[in-house]
């Protein structure tokens, strides 16, 4: 009986609609029926990726917060302090800066590890404090994210992988941004769809010829059946 590769996905950029904000639902029902892993390693909220393992009905393996939360064997693991970067943020607003995402903040509420500020902010004081505390910046296109820099989303993709007992060589990864070549650096195929940045774009196998989730599908019917 074949079986699909591991997958590893992104989600903003990678499953989105290519004409609009959203999931691509077409991308529902492939996932749903995948022989295979299916690992969400994205820079959203933890909560966010886990609800879409429940939507799906897929089993929850998560890589959230760019890899400062992993979700496997039905435990979390932390990986970062979340102390340093709230000390950047709070920097960043005692300059007289916001985060720009109004006073609910949803981007923010549920992260336990970075904070995520709007690409409408300016750029320069936050990378600048950022430094001086030993933290970096990350600009994934859709936000900066003010994240530990011993923290990657490819070091959450070995963290699954060890658990769950896949080979990461034989691992399919799709993504769109900077946040993704440390996980394009650690499975045996990668792809960046046609949207991404030049960071992605460079460190992947290949760059697709569709954007969003146009490109992710038709990576999902070429490697299907490829497993091991």
């Amino acid at each position: 009986m074949s079986t699909d590769p591991p997958l590893i996905l992104d989600i903003d950029g990678t499953l989105t609609r290519p004409d609009r904000w959203g999931i691509d639902p077409r991308v529902f029902d492939p996932l749903w029926n995948w022989n295979g892993p299916v690992v969400f390693a994205t820079g959203k909220a933890f909560p966010y990726p886990i609800a879409l393992c429940h939507f799906i009905g897929i089993p929850q393996l998560v890589v959230a917060e760019n890899g400062g939360v992993v979700y496997t064997d039905d435990s979390v693991t932390i990986t970062a302090d979340r102390s340093g970067t709230q000390a950047v943020v709070d920097a960043y607003l005692e300059a007289g800066y916001t985060l720009g995402w109004g006073p609910e903040d949803t981007v923010n509420r549920w992260r336990e590890t970075e904070v995520a500020i709007s690409r409408e902010q300016p750029a320069e004081p936050l990378r600048e404090i950022a430094a001086e505390l030993g933290l970096e910046v990350l600009d994934t296109g859709y936000a900066y994210h003010v994240i530990d820099p011993n923290t990657s989303k490819g070091n959450g993709v070995r963290l699954v992988a060890e658990t769950e007992g896949f080979d990461l060589t034989n691992a399919v990864a799709v993504g769109d941004s900077i946040n993704d070549v440390s996980t394009f650096e650690v499975v045996g195929r990668s792809f960046a769809v046609a949207n991404a940045d030049t960071h992605a774009k460079a460190a992947a196998d290949e760059v697709l010829e569709a954007e969003h989730a146009d490109g992710t599908l038709d990576v999902l019917e070429r490697v299907r059946g490829t497993g091991t």
